[in-house]
């Protein structure tokens, strides 16, 4: 029987990700990151990935990091591979009986490092089954390096690839499904999460994720303040509106299963949610409402087709 959640124990833990570090305020990143660990069991080890982004830099400066489990810093492109072939070496040692300890293996990657340049990485380390679970901290761009668009910007978001004004509107084409397309892989678990109530959502899920046997993927969303343009107190505004407008509908998939984690009561217009960051802004001038509306025959699109995979 799962365990009932205690907020007030969970966040008593001991921190594995050690304060100090230099990630922005009100940066999603490293909240995803700790509650990811957090959800380790007590005396659990764990061995952390890391590709290259906004959360390498700052958290990691050779020879000091501010992991206190074992870490390893990797290229922007294979963050699935590095911790496949640890978790490969680590089985094959444990056979033989050169270790005895327990491990479990989690990696970390935004979404320029998950979506696009490590994605064939990525791909392979979860087709092939290996006992580990990638991580990835969705802030819907390219932050570290300025802002590019990533193939998670979403639909008409202003970056510095995709500038909104007189010539354009924004990025043109919608932002992938990548937790479905994990799915498709036909691994044990993929779930999908954010930063919403008292963490019970991404705590269970993470959970899930580290103690299944076998590959599990993790997609949070992790908003940027720089990026999307807010203040860092909005945050948890921010996620509980991309969920209630169902933007970042929260659901799992285990064992081929479809299973609809939070379905709102009275489901949000998407503006709400666009309206709550600079990246929008060029919407909500006279003349743009068809774009908001575009935007939400989409939001709607997705929406329907999960809850039909969930049954609902």
């Amino acid at each position: 029987m799962e365990a009932a959640y205690n907020f007030k124990e969970i966040m008593n833990r001991p921190e594995r990700l050690a304060p100090g570090h230099r990630m922005c305020a009100g940066c999603g990143g490293t909240i995803a990151v700790r509650g990811v660990l957090r959800s380790l069991h007590e005396g659990d080890r764990a061995v952390v990935g890391n590709a290259t982004g906004c959360l390498e830099v700052s958290s990691f400066m050779y020879p000091y990091t501010a992991y206190e489990d074992s870490y390893i810093h990797n290229a922007f492109e294979n963050a699935g591979a590095t911790l496949s072939g640890v978790e490969t070496a680590y089985r094959v040692l444990k056979k033989k009986g050169k270790i005895k300890e327990d491990f479990k293996f989690i990696t970390f990657g935004g979404d320029g490092g998950t979506y696009d340049i490590g994605f064939q990485s990525l791909s392979g380390a979860m087709e092939r089954g290996h006992d580990m679970v990638y991580v990835c901290y969705d802030n819907g761009a390219y932050m570290n390096t300025g802002t590019q668009r990533s193939s998670a910007t979403p639909q008409f978001a202003d970056t510095t690839t995709t500038p909104a004004g007189k010539a354009s509107d924004g990025k043109v084409q919608v932002r992938k499904d990548l937790a479905a397309i994990m799915a498709e892989h036909h691994i044990p678990y993929v779930g999908q999460t954010a930063f919403t109530a008292n963490f019970k959502d991404l705590h269970t899920k993470a959970e899930k994720a580290i103690y299944t046997q076998g590959a599990a993927f993790l997609n949070i969303l992790a908003p940027c303040p720089r990026g999307w343009g807010y203040e860092p107190s909005e945050l948890m505004d921010i996620c509980r509106t991309a969920v209630d407008t169902c933007y970042w509908p929260l659901y799992e998939v285990v064992e081929g299963k479809w299973i609809l984690s939070y379905k709102p009561k009275a489901k949000l217009p998407v503006e709400e949610f666009l309206r709550t960051q600079r990246r929008f802004r060029h919407l909500f001038r006279p003349g743009q409402e068809e774009l908001i509306a575009q935007f939400q025959k989409e939001v709607d699109r997705r929406w329907e087709e999960l809850q039909a995979r969930c049954g609902q």
